[in-house]
């Protein structure tokens, strides 16, 4: 759908220097961009590639000025970016209705305009919200609950008891609810521990490729609103992890772990069991948190062990220079050891 800079400006809150008229029918890159498509500049850097895009309309700050270009000027050019992209680029979505591959027994409740995919399983007693789509190959155990305007992408695995809120969009290969790594060794041999909770995520969560989550073991493990989570993530059960979070890919959470709101998780980072990570913490890539450490609220850490990252930078700046170091000490040692 085509719209003018004027509409977007309102839509944004902005406002257009420039040709209020001009079609906005897309979002691009500046490099890919055709006449029609919005692009945006958030630093002054960027100028030069903006300046020789094909778009002729840009979100920038106010004050920005670049020739023949119409200027969107908004306060965080990023951000209105991805919301104008919402409104241009809406998600195509099939069509309502029931698959003729699919399972779904009487005693399951489906909302209207709900969406369910060839090949999907949906077993007893399960509650789906309205407009939520389960694509192909899909499996929604006993006694699930899903919110309203989910998007259950192909080969989702919810298992028995699993609830989800509202907007929940979860990506392929993603398994929910399954059993928490518990066993208890005694009298030779592993018991498993009993993994009989539940898992809760939140309204307007995201969850990225063949992530777990599993079960609270007796509680509940939660993913609170808005959490993002990236591909290939591993959370374990009773793991509280609060609202605005964002956990980066190949990240992994032991049990019982409670991770606060607006935290920043690097990639490959892992937390062991047992930790608190306070709000607004940043924990940077494949930085290792051991079982029990609490990283205070707004605390920047790296490392393994986790450390605060100032301390982090001046030890691996001294690592670094180990063989240095080393040599020097030898060459010291040898003087002191020469007779005198």
């Amino acid at each position: 759908m085509t719209h003018t800079a004027d509409e977007i400006a309102k839509h944004l809150g902005g406002r257009v220097v420039g040709d209020s008229c001009a079609p906005i029918s897309g979002v691009a890159s500046p490099e890919s961009a055709h006449s029609e498509d919005l692009i945006y500049m958030d630093s002054p850097r960027f100028e030069d590639r903006v300046t020789k895009s094909a778009a002729r309309c840009v979100l920038s700050v106010p004050g920005t000025r670049l020739a023949a270009k119409t200027i969107i000027e908004v306060a965080d050019p990023k951000l209105a970016f991805a919301k104008a992209a919402e409104l241009l680029v809406p998600r195509p979505t099939p069509a309502p209705g029931v698959h003729p591959t699919a399972i779904v027994p009487p005693s399951a409740t489906l909302g209207e305009n709900v969406i369910v995919g060839p090949y999907v399983v949906i077993e007893d007693a399960v509650e789906v919200g309205r407009g939520t789509a389960i694509e192909a190959f899909g499996f929604v155990g006993r006694g699930s609950r899903i919110g309203k305007d989910c998007w259950l992408h192909p080969r989702v695995t919810l298992y028995a008891g699993a609830k989800l809120g509202d907007r929940v969009e979860v990506h392929s290969g993603v398994v929910i609810g399954s059993d928490g790594f518990g066993f208890v060794y005694g009298e030779g041999r592993y018991w498993k521990f009993p993994q009989v909770g539940t898992i809760e995520v939140g309204d307007d969560v995201e969850i990225g490729c063949n992530t777990t989550i599993d079960r609270g073991s007796l509680e509940t493990t939660r993913i609170g609103p808005g959490v993002k989570i990236d591909n290939l993530v591993q959370i374990a059960h009773n793991v509280q992890i609060d609202e605005h979070t964002v956990v980066a890919a190949q990240t992994g959470v032991s049990g019982s772990s409670q991770v606060g709101k607006q935290v920043m998780v690097g990639g490959q980072v892992g937390i062991a069991d047992h930790c608190i990570i306070e709000d607004g913490a940043i924990l940077g890539a494949q930085a290792g948190i051991p079982t029990g450490k609490t990283i205070r609220r707004g605390q920047t850490v790296w490392g393994t062990p986790a450390r605060p990252l100032d301390k982090f930078k001046q030890q691996y700046a001294l690592f670094a220079r180990l063989p240095e170091i080393v040599e020097r000490l030898r060459n010291v040692e040898q003087r002191l050891n020469q007779p005198t």
